[in-house]
């Protein structure tokens, strides 16, 4: 066994940072499941050092969810080589990141479709002597050729490959020698995510990384390449490796419930309905299913149209009821001999448009996976049949509202895996959450940071619960504690439980902040992110603003404000999603499963998550300085107060609206 030392890169342990690492060691060497509550600070992503001192040969692998996350972790890992040379990394974003091909489509399907064509012509032109595909004048003029916007080929895939004589069968094809080249000095001099696209010139930027990652002792990626089953088989077998040899790591873990429930999760409007009729056109004498499935979308259209009259913006609908309304005047009998022919037409259908270079996915095939899903989820209580009313009309979905068993089969496949957080509070919950009875070591880290540089403070008199926001003198209150907040020298930022109760606030309490640029988070996510940048911008100038945001938003979570960038936030209201059947539901199901601890894992639970993560922008390293707020009494209650990190219920202020504006003023002084 490797010592950690050996691989741990800094000069000293931070407090609570060495258990966690030799946990995590145990974990890889014994096999099982760790997750990790380490709050920023922690020095967490040195968990790697552990993995690798228990290596043995396997490989190892991080699962991010954003490109900042794999930053962290390419940073890490090059402090990391500075002691031990010989370790080798690399990583890989997802190919609508990476691809340089021109064309519009599903960036998988048209990766799948272009090789698929490439790898025939190329070796049908390498049986005739042209053993280096991107020299062959016939293949270079088949490109030239070639719409772009609807490509067959891929120049960049055909510059990765070319073909050696191999005894017995002919040519084989192989890595062509740039890719390889480059492959190697991708591994001996990292290049950075923005860079790739450059570096790889000519060359398809995915089969480079993936070829590097064969050779490597550490894999960074994102998260849909570990929680896409058919991503997953895909590149494990492309990395020739069974999840049984691979340590897993997997980072900002209390993502990992909202990433499976969406993946799994699929939805079905009305304009695909109009679409599918539109690729049934035409087919009905080449498919013999064809005008049958075409007589039944009238009736799936008429259900769609029929929710429109609810006065829910959510609701649940019944699958029987849908069944029974599809079925009927139709030629068919069940709903299985309906889904029997679309999966035919599907296939057709997308054999056509891939020979012609069209790589969407049909509306028969959405079609197909929302009556697959639809059927399944009679005989799987985690998943809800719901429909929603939106300004382009109503769209129903099969949600999956479970992530455990897709999860535990994920980390337990694996040779170990261990998850870390800096909100993964408090632990237990989420153990209980995301694995249920299965064994899982859990360990909760203090916060590393000094005391002195952060003060935490709660309201006892003020909420946003739905039978108070008609009160005005609550509804004064709560703009006295914004206003005192924004007053405070430095950015601020105030989140909210949704963009309705961030509005009507916003224009109550703006007119009383003086001094600062106000920023009110768009729901249209096309300007946020200049927005956010303007603001964070501010302190460089010596100015100062305010933002107004919704927790769980797009600018409460995955984003480092160091420094200056923001010196306070405070979060109003607890915000919990919308009480409505399908939350009831939701509710009655994890009931089920947990009994008297349900409602709040499904419920409770992830409203306190999206306040930490707000909050948690605040203070990112140990010289930063803050206020937090929890700007609602509701955090006082003990189940909710709980949940809390221990070192903020450690040092929680609790006071109503005057000893509010004390506190501020013993932190400005």
């Amino acid at each position: 066994m490797d010592s950690i030392d050996s691989f741990f890169p800094y000069s000293e342990y931070r407090p609570g940072q060495r258990h966690m690492l030799e946990v995590s060691a145990q974990v890889a060497r014994e096999g099982g499941i760790a997750m990790i509550d380490a709050p920023t600070g922690s020095g967490k992503s040195s968990v790697v050092a552990a993995l690798l001192a228990e290596r043995k040969g396997r490989k190892i692998v991080i699962a991010v969810r954003t490109v900042s996350q794999l930053t962290t972790f390419i940073r890490e890992l090059e402090l990391v080589k500075r002691k031990q040379p010989q370790v080798k990394t690399v990583y890989l974003v997802g190919k609508g990141s990476m691809c340089p091909l021109a064309g519009e489509g599903d960036v998988y399907r048209r990766c799948e479709g272009v090789k698929a064509f490439s790898n025939s012509l190329m070796r049908d032109r390498a049986e005739k002597g042209a053993m280096i595909p991107a020299k062959d004048p016939f293949i270079i003029q088949q490109i030239r050729r070639m719409d772009k916007e609807h490509p067959l080929l891929c120049p960049y895939y055909i510059g990765s490959k070319m073909f050696v004589q191999a005894e017995g069968v002919g040519v084989r094809m192989v890595p062509s020698t740039e890719l390889r080249n480059k492959a190697d000095r991708v591994i001996a001099n990292p290049v950075p995510p923005r860079e790739l696209a450059e570096y790889s010139a000519g060359i398809c930027p995915y089969e480079l990384m993936m070829h590097a990652a064969k050779n490597t002792d550490v894999v960074i990626l994102n998260y849909h390449h570990l929680f896409d089953r058919d991503i997953r088989e895909q590149l494990y077998a492309n990395l020739n490796v069974e999840p049984q040899d691979v340590l897993l790591l997997i980072d900002e873990a209390h993502n990992c419930g909202d990433v499976i429930t969406g993946i799994e999760s699929v939805t079905l409007e009305e304009r695909d309905l109009e679409q599918a009729s539109r690729e049934l056109s035409g087919m009905q004498k080449r498919h013999k299913g064809a005008e049958a499935v075409r007589h039944v979308l009238p009736r799936l259209t008429e259900f769609i149209r029929g929710l429109a009259n609810s006065t829910e913006a959510e609701d649940w609908f019944d699958p029987a009821i849908f069944d029974r309304m599809i079925i009927r005047e139709s030629l068919y009998k069940h709903m299985d001999e309906i889904v029997d022919d679309l999966m035919g037409l599907a296939e057709t259908i997308r054999e056509k448009n891939q020979k012609s270079g069209e790589f969407r996915e049909t509306a028969i095939e959405r079609l197909t996976e929302f009556l697959v899903r639809l059927s399944n989820s009679a005989t799987d209580p985690a998943f809800l049949t719901v429909y929603r009313k939106e300004e382009s009309g109503i769209t129903l979905e099969v949600r999956n509202i479970d992530p455990a068993a897709s999860l535990t089969e994920v980390c337990g496949s694996h040779a170990c895996c261990i998850l870390i957080s800096g909100t993964l509070s408090p632990v237990e919950s989420f153990k209980n959450y995301y694995f249920g009875k299965t064994k899982v070591t859990t360990i909760a880290l203090p916060n590393a940071f000094p005391k002195e540089n952060r003060v935490v403070a709660c309201a006892n008199d003020i909420t946003t619960a739905y039978s108070m926001r008609q009160n005005k003198d609550n509804t004064n209150k709560i703009v006295d504690y914004i206003r005192s907040f924004s007053a405070l020298k430095g950015n601020r930022a105030i989140y909210f439980p949704s963009y309705q109760i961030l509005e009507s606030y916003a224009d109550l309490a703006v007119p009383h902040i003086r001094g600062k640029k106000i920023f009110i988070e768009p729901r249209d996510a096309a300007n946020a992110s200049a927005a956010l940048t303007e603001f964070l911008s501010l302190p460089s100038r010596r100015e100062s603003g305010v933002m107004f945001a919704v927790c769980g938003g797009k600018w409460s979570e995955g984003l480092d404000y160091r420094g200056e960038m923001l010196s306070g936030a405070m979060v109003i209201g607890l915000p919990l999603a919308p009480f409505n059947r399908v939350r009831r539901m939701m509710i009655e199901y994890f009931r089920h499963k947990f009994g008297g601890e349900g409602e709040f894992l499904c419920y409770t639970l992830p409203a306190v998550n999206r306040s930490l993560q707000a909050l948690g922008r605040v203070l990112r390293t140990p010289e930063d300085r803050g206020v937090l707020v929890l700007g609602e009494k509701r955090f006082l209650e003990k189940r909710v107060r709980d949940a809390l990190p221990g070192w903020m219920q450690e040092e929680m202020i609790v006071c109503d609206h005057e000893r509010f504006r004390e506190v501020l003023a013993e932190w400005k002084s």
